[in-house]
């Protein structure tokens, strides 16, 4: 099929002239700034911090696009993957008109920024192996479908979703398919980012949250099309990510190889992990998992839920999620923290099940 961006954008954002700051009228160099109405005595912190931050990240995006193996101009960031998944919602979505795809149980947040934007939301659950009811999505596809969200490794689930599937709808569908990789740090999946060049109407979502231990300077990334990153950057605010959480990141991504022992330590901590409440009596199953956390089955979740608060141990109920009941979400902690989770989960166990009746 024939992608047409002009014909996904917004009519409105088409024609729309963005904001412009005097860093986008000059080039280059300077040493006298009056163009921005700063405090030019400096700030309390630190004399750098009275400047407004570059509007367009340019030092941070040509570090992520020499790592990703893609051009600068092909990189959104935003505060968060979450500003990202707005920001794509207002760009292509027009409101009371288009509808978007959803595949849950997923990330809950495309569904609430779609009905923060007032756009109509179509689900296609997972089939029971949790991997994507490719047929019914595209029976769910009409001409006002403008994005089909997709999460892989996929949260709550933390399985990996098949990548001829995800490249069967990015062939089939003439509006923009969006894979959102915030784990794929912790998967052996190759990332889609390597792809792009292949699919015009690709947006890969990634992030610093997880596998970089970032969560708290809040940065998410966009990887697109240059034409699809332009439309984003006509809509985002114009110094959406701040100077600091610029240098932190910038300072991170010099730390590869750190990130890479922790990664791997992750990892092997969360096999342990499973294996350990794996053998837990009642727990029903633990699923395969790519990220760093554990989807945990096992009967009345609540309960144990309730528990493990009580024992200051803080976990995720999914059971309400569909096709997760008396399901548990466990991120994989340090080697501390996994102790006192097994030993909680052990002792609710036994008083839970004193009979051996479930």
């Amino acid at each position: 099929m024939q992608f047409d961006i002009k014909k996904i954008v917004r009519p409105n954002i088409e024609i729309l002239k963005a904001y412009s700051s005097a860093k986008d009228e000059y080039t280059g160099e300077a040493n006298v700034l009056l163009d921005a109405n700063e405090n030019s005595l400096g700030s309390p912190t630190t004399k750098w911090y009275n400047r407004y931050p570059d509007p367009y990240q340019t030092k941070l995006k040509e570090k992520l696009a020499f790592i990703k193996k893609i051009e600068a101009a092909q990189v959104f960031l935003g505060n968060g993957s979450d500003e990202c998944i707005d920001i794509l919602f207002r760009t292509f979505c027009v409101p009371g008109k288009d509808n978007i795809i959803i595949c849950p149980p997923t990330y809950p947040m495309y569904e609430v920024n779609a009905s923060i934007n007032n756009i109509d939301i179509q689900s296609a659950p997972l089939l029971p192996n949790y991997q994507l009811n490719v047929a019914h999505i595209e029976q769910l596809v009409n001409d006002n479908t403008k994005i089909i969200w997709i999460c892989s490794p996929n949260n709550p689930t933390g399985n990996s979703l098949d990548r001829i599937d995800i490249e069967t709808i990015l062939n089939h569908f003439n509006g923009l398919v969006v894979v959102d990789e915030a784990y794929i740090n912790f998967s052996k999946q190759k990332s889609f980012a390597q792809s792009l060049i292949d699919y015009p109407n690709l947006v890969v979502l990634q992030t610093l949250s997880k596998a970089w231990g970032l969560a708290g300077i809040r940065l998410g990334m966009a990887f697109a099309s240059k034409e699809i990153v332009a439309y984003m950057n006509k809509v985002k605010a114009p110094y959406n990510i701040n100077i600091v959480t610029q240098e932190l990141a910038l300072t991170a991504l010099e730390e590869v190889g750190q990130v890479n022992d922790m990664i791997m330590h992750l990892v092997d901590m969360r096999i342990a992990l499973a294996a350990v409440i794996e053998s837990m009596p009642y727990v029903e199953k633990v699923y395969p998992s790519d990220t760093n956390f554990l989807l945990v089955k096992i009967p009345n979740a609540r309960g144990l839920y309730q528990y493990l608060l009580t024992k200051g141990i803080v976990v995720r109920d999914r059971s309400s999620l569909e096709n997760c009941a008396d399901s548990l979400r466990i991120t994989v902690g340090n080697e501390q923290e996994n102790t006192q989770l097994v030993d909680a989960m052990a002792a609710w166990i036994d008083l839970s099940f004193p009979d051996g009746a479930v």
